[in-house]
């Protein structure tokens, strides 16, 4: 069932593509019909997974390297399924009306619906290998999302630094994915968190796998990829960078700590850099005017809370993980949808510029009062319960507890601040001071959204207030089935909004009064922030990093590509023939000489070969030389025939009549004679080269013949040519079984030498243009 959903999401999403231009913006109504689906099958199994239990479906992948494309469907992942399809479907109804009918409306559905399908393949994944493939599927929909349809150099910008970013961070992942499934014996995550493998290469493994997690989760210092990311569409923006995509590497590592977070420097580092994250985005956001940007670091700082609870691998820690992540994407997937309510309708979403919005607005202020509220912590909303289930997380411990808690105190009081900031120009009844001269106050109230624009933003606005105040009744069961499958130390959590007076509540009024004075503080607290601010931004590195790339591969290529033909050739020879020959010595050493049994044919046909050798380096005339050339390559295919190869000696006549034929064509467009070499420098390292590789073939020839084996394969190979190949002539047999792939690179080579000769013959046919009477 699980991997039909998934099937189903890559068929609707690629026939969207094909569709797009006929079907506009219906294409978002059949695009969240596969959504719709995955969320009536996951409510089909909720009884089984909230008492325990587990869905898995299996396929055959590549069965010979161990892998499969093992889907399983735990309390976490149902979480996470939740939250990508109930998205996903909030999205594209929101996306009908925000997008134009236009071709480009059909292109974002089929994308977005094929990004949820990837995002489900990960989240469902049971398989590190598939895990893997689902990883980079969502970075390279979330690419072409974000690139639109390249036409700025912005979006094209954009799209690429977060490709290469979350890119290398997944190759990295790959390797260390590779060590701890070897480690473990096991591709399975289950089987590889049920059983984790120890020892040095394990901490190794970990460490690769986490710069993946923190690249995809945009942590410092690999953030910038995210608020960069905001010129794509804010539909795309809301449902990859708030709440789906994002969140892949915070899956990750609350998957890995409950079993590594106590292996090597897991918990110390993804920690301190999960607190680093949330303060320095918090910071960021304070100084944004754009209020999509301000989401932007939002988002990166709620990130870093997130991955201090994910990594932790505490009960606690993973229990509040989980609500946050739940609460995370209700009031900030409603948040972005309301900037794009604003934009759409007003035309600018900078918040010194934007108008005085009338008493149409009303549900839309409503809905970002209510989600603003939840991200800045505060009661009865969900985002309160989350921040209070952290605090408690921390609140017993020892040094480095109370260190955590107080930066996450700090974060809390930024998250506030922020959340002001960027509630103000929306609620505002009249222009700020200092503004008039952009004519805010005298610019008219624009349209209020349709109500059925407004209505996705307003179901994740009612599920923060709901699961807030009816946090048991409607959370116990999911939160407590999600954080249980990730630590059954969990046991059975009951979540509620009034806990009395204790130390969380004091930590949250605490968080509270600090984000006040932050506010208060305002364009000084800015100053200070822009004065203190680092040289350069994560961007800007990032841009002189790739360009000092590129200007490094200009310069090696200009030394190694110096347009030298004889230079080229030499490495070229020296490499093919020296690499094996040395591997050879290396393995084997130097063996006996093979018997010599020479025949007078041997003999004549050696010296034949030895004399028209020399006499092609020693000829003026081109065509002479093409004739000697000619002679050698006979005089070898007689040789195979006399050793018993007569196929071999056949092929050997065919090329060398081509070659034959090839080179008389070339030569009557060169000059007659070669040109004399004056330098000697130059013909000294040619005779050098020359005796090099002719050295390295010898020698590569007596150590293959002398490592011969007693049975040939070639015997093997006869006895098995009819039961396994099912063939009488056992050449045929070879060619077409036992060298398959070879004999085609072999005639698709000469199917390429053939049209050369024809295009090379008909060269000389060619009409002149352009020639004068």
């Amino acid at each position: 069932m699980l991997l039909l959903l998934l099937a189903a999401h890559a068929v609707v999403g690629a026939l969207l593509l094909l569709g797009a231009g006929r079907l506009g913006r219906r294409a978002f109504v059949v695009g969240a019909l596969p959504m719709l689906a995955t969320l009536a099958a996951v409510a089909t199994q909720w009884a089984t997974i909230v008492d325990g239990g587990v869905v898995t479906s299996s396929m055959g992948w590549v069965p010979a390297l161990g892998l499969q494309a093992d889907a399983r469907l735990d309390g976490f992942s149902m979480l996470m399924v939740l939250l990508v399809s109930g998205m996903g479907v909030l999205v594209l109804a929101y996306g009908a009306s925000y997008f134009s009918d236009t071709a480009r409306s059909g292109r974002i559905a089929g994308l977005l619906v094929l990004f949820a399908g990837s995002m489900l393949g990960l989240v469902l994944a049971d398989n590190l290998g598939w895990l893997y493939l689902c990883w980079e599927l969502t970075s390279v929909t979330s690419f072409l999302l974000i690139s639109g349809n390249q036409a700025t150099a912005q979006q094209r910008t954009a799209g690429l630094q977060a490709l290469l970013v979350t890119g290398a961070g997944g190759l990295v992942m790959l390797a260390g994915m590779i060590v701890l499934a070897q480690g473990a014996g096991t591709w399975s995550l289950s089987e590889l968190i049920a059983s984790p493998p120890s020892g040095g290469t394990t901490g190794a493994g970990l460490a690769l796998v986490a710069v993946g997690i923190l690249t995809k989760s945009a942590q410092y210092p690999f953030h910038f990829w995210l608020p960069g990311a905001m010129v794509a569409a804010t539909p795309i923006s809301a449902y990859l960078h708030s709440a789906t995509m994002v969140k892949a590497g915070i899956y990750l590592a609350a998957r890995l700590a409950p079993a590594f977070a106590t292996v090597g420097v897991w918990r110390p580092a993804m920690v301190t850099i999960g607190l680093v994250t949330m303060v320095a985005g918090g910071l960021r956001a304070l100084r944004q005017n754009d209020l999509k940007l301000l989401l932007a670091f939002g988002t990166v700082s709620q990130l870093g809370f997130l991955l201090v609870l994910a990594s932790l691998g505490r009960s606690e820690a993973t229990l509040a993980a989980c609500v946050l992540l739940l609460a995370h994407a209700l009031f900030k997937g409603a948040l972005f949808l309301v900037v794009g309510l604003v934009d759409h309708q007003a035309g600018t979403r900078d918040r010194r510029e934007l108008p005085v919005l009338g008493r149409g607005w009303a549900p839309v202020q409503v809905i970002a009062v209510v989600s603003g509220a939840s991200m800045a912590g505060l009661p009865p909303l969900l985002g309160f319960i989350a921040k209070e289930a952290a605090y408690e997380a921390f609140v017993h411990g020892g040094t480095w507890n109370q260190v955590a808690l107080g930066v996450l105190v700090i974060g809390s009081a930024l998250t506030f601040a922020y959340t002001v900031r960027f509630l103000a120009p929306l609620v505002r009844r009249s222009a700020p001071a200092g503004v008039t001269d952009r004519k805010v106050a005298a610019e008219p109230s624009p349209v209020p959204p349709a109500l059925r624009f407004t209505a996705p933003a307003a179901l994740l606005a009612l599920g923060t207030l709901s699961l807030g105040l009816a946090a048991g009744p409607l959370g116990d069961d999911l939160i407590g089935a999600a954080a249980t499958s990730l630590d059954p130390a969990v046991g059975h959590p009951h979540l509620k909004l009034w806990h009395g007076l204790n130390v969380p509540l004091l930590l949250s009024a605490s968080a509270v009064a600090l984000g006040v004075l932050l506010v208060l503080l305002g364009e000084r607290l800015e100053r200070v922030q822009q004065a203190l601010a680092p040289p350069m931004r994560g961007d800007e590195a990032f841009a002189d990093v790739i360009g000092g790339l590129g200007t490094f591969a200009r310069r090696v290529t200009a030394v190694v590509q110096s347009g030298s033909q004889p230079a080229y050739l030499a490495i070229i020879l020296l490499w093919v023939v020296w690499l094996p020959t040395l591997s050879a010595l290396h393995a084997g050493g130097v063996p006996d000489l093979p018997a010599f049994d020479v025949l007078p044919a041997h003999v004549v046909l050696g010296a034949t070969i030895a004399a028209g050798s020399i006499a092609v380096a020693a000829a003026r005339r081109r065509f002479a030389a093409v004739l000697l050339l000619g002679a050698v390559g006979y005089a070898i295919a007689l040789l195979f025939a006399v050793q018993g190869a007569p196929d071999l000696a056949l092929t050997q006549f065919a090329v060398e009549t081509l070659l034959v034929v090839v080179f008389v064509l070339v030569i009557r467009h060169l000059p007659e004679e070669f040109r004399p070499q004056r330098n000697r420098l130059g013909a000294a390292l040619r005779l050098l080269v020359s005796a090099a590789v002719a050295l390295g073939v010898f020698t590569l020839a007596m150590l293959t013949s002398g490592g011969s084996s007693d049975r040939p394969t070639s015997a093997a190979i006869v006895a098995q040519a009819k039961p396994e190949g099912g063939g009488a002539n056992v050449v045929n047999v070879i060619l077409v079984d036992v060298r398959g792939l070879d004999t085609l690179g072999e005639v698709t080579v000469l199917a390429v030498a053939a049209v050369g000769v024809t295009a090379l013959a008909r060269i000389g046919r060619r009409p002149t243009t352009g020639a004068r009477s």
